[in-house]
């Protein structure tokens, strides 16, 4: 009994003790100083002893109040059957958001004359008269779009341009007085910084949520190690996403847009902790081309490059640096080879901007256009160098990319029935009609020519000419041709190659 009396006063007593230490200022701060004196005079010290609690800012009103005006909600519309969720992943390991049923499979739908929806998403404004930026994925496939402001007022909207490798999209609505956000610098952003994101999630409304910026120049597939100039340089952050929020913004503490959300890491189709934004310094530089030109200038260096890493490093005995991009190939007619690049240079840097990886080059190359003046910093035999050149586009030029039409391709295409597959013994196919100037009479193409596969897809209606036609267009590939194959009404079998981009 003793024992356990003791036992109960000695932890009271400690327990007076740690309150007595706690509620008095001055016996903190003499603790502290105390401690901070024996550990300058440690001669062992190896301890870093702040000397003041870190202050930070978190006050999210400001700037949650002044964005939810500046974020729309953006409903898209379909006329055809809804089929169930296929799946579709175009950077093969996470899932975008469209609406509130994303995931889970669609029940299918009567064919109607009413559009239904058919996804959610989120914009940004970027002027007053109208001009509204968001993800490919919210609007890709829409019949109709509806545009749902913060004071619940309702436009529809017109698409002005998209672009499927960076995942935006320009839209329009017929109104003035708008509240336009205002741009942050994307590449200012630090590590560690509190942001908000603003959006739709599940149908809600002008919802915030914050966050920190948890990685910069994030990478999230493979599509970059086979040349491709899409987005691989996202800001991940932890601020909750969910479906509904692409298209949304992606503040700082001061309500400047940083990036355009577009990702969540899931295995679901909910938020799992890790969320994607596009960055402002390649947005800004999208819009631009689809307001200017109705489709994306996209500039390339011209050279297959490796991350370097130790392993590659010591293998090719370089010492100078640790990091950077290691030329693999050089192109023929390319900004590489006219700045002399050779095999085994080490790009470090592109207009004095350090890029350390492939996300960080693509980042940097995103921002230009062919014809524009670059400086490329580089080592070679551990020496380092720095030249200047002219970016070309993936055909080798700096001809500014037109917008493809499909109705430049100078002809029409009509069904065939069922009795001339059966003469011609195909299964499915299109006739071309009314060949006049363009690709397909450059290409050598006649009127009555049957087209049955084109880059190796079946083909039966115009409809599927046309899907082919614009994936081609919008591609990142630098050679955009049609191999057709297809045969005349006397039975003899063709083929040919339809350049889409002649010069």
């Amino acid at each position: 009994m003793m024992k356990r009396y003791f036992f109960t006063f000695a932890l009271a007593w400690c327990w007076v003790l740690t309150f007595t230490a706690c509620a008095s200022p001055a016996a903190s701060s003499e603790n502290k100083s105390e401690l901070q004196l024996l550990s300058q005079s440690d001669d062992q010290n190896f301890i870093k002893v702040a000397a003041h609690p870190a202050s930070f800012e978190t006050d999210f009103t400001v700037a949650a109040e002044n964005t939810v005006n500046e974020v729309v909600c953006i409903k898209s519309y379909t006329n055809r059957r809804q089929n169930a969720y296929s799946g579709y992943d175009p950077f093969g390991m996470f899932e975008f958001f469209f609406g509130p049923q994303q995931g889970q499979p669609r029940q299918q739908q009567p064919q109607s004359q009413e559009p239904v929806q058919s996804g959610l998403g989120s914009g940004v404004i970027l002027s007053e008269d109208g001009y509204i930026v968001t993800n490919n994925h919210v609007v890709e496939g829409a019949d109709k779009l509806e545009v749902l402001l913060n004071d619940n007022s309702s436009y529809e909207a017109t698409i002005i341009g998209t672009d499927e490798a960076t995942d935006l999209a320009l839209i329009k609505i017929d109104a003035t007085g708008l509240s336009p956000i205002t741009f942050g610098d994307s590449e200012a952003v630090k590590v560690g910084e509190w942001v908000l994101a603003v959006g739709n999630p599940f149908g809600f409304n002008s919802t915030v949520t914050a966050g920190i910026v948890s990685a910069k120049a994030r990478s999230l597939s493979q599509n970059s190690r086979n040349g491709r100039m899409g987005i691989e340089s996202f800001i991940q952050t932890d601020a909750a996403l969910n479906p509904g929020n692409s298209g949304g913004a992606l503040v700082n503490l001061q309500g400047e847009l940083i990036g355009i959300n577009s990702a969540i890491y899931s295995n679901t189709g909910s938020y799992s902790g890790f969320s994607f934004a596009i960055p402002t310094s390649i947005v800004k530089k999208v819009m631009t081309d689809l307001m200017q030109y109705g489709t994306v200038q996209r500039a390339v260096l011209g050279c297959a490059v490796t991350e370097l890493d130790s392993k590659l490093a010591k293998e090719k005995g370089i010492t100078a640096v640790k990091s950077g991009l290691l030329v693999r190939e050089v192109n023929d007619r390319s900004t590489a080879m006219e700045l002399g690049l050779q095999e085994n240079d080490v790009i470090t840097a592109i207009n004095n901007v350090e890029v350390h990886n492939w996300s960080q080059l693509v980042e940097q190359l995103n921002k230009f256009r062919p014809g524009d003046q670059i400086t490329v910093t580089y080592y070679r035999n551990n020496k380092k160098e720095t030249k200047s050149g002219t970016l070309r586009n993936n055909q080798g030029s700096t001809n500014i990319t037109k917008k493809g039409d499909f109705s430049d391709l100078g002809c029409a295409f009509m069904k065939i029935g069922d009795e001339t597959k059966k003469k011609l013994g195909i299964s499915a196919g299109i006739q071309v009609a009314g060949v006049k100037n363009g690709p397909f009479k450059d290409a050598g193409v006649k009127d009555g020519f049957v087209i049955t596969e084109i880059n190796g897809r079946q083909v039966s209606t115009v409809d599927d000419v046309e899907n082919i036609y614009n994936a081609i267009m919008k591609s990142s590939d630098a050679d955009k041709v049609m191999f057709l194959t297809g045969i005349y009404s006397n039975g003899k079998k063709y083929y040919y190659a339809v350049n889409l981009q002649p010069d």
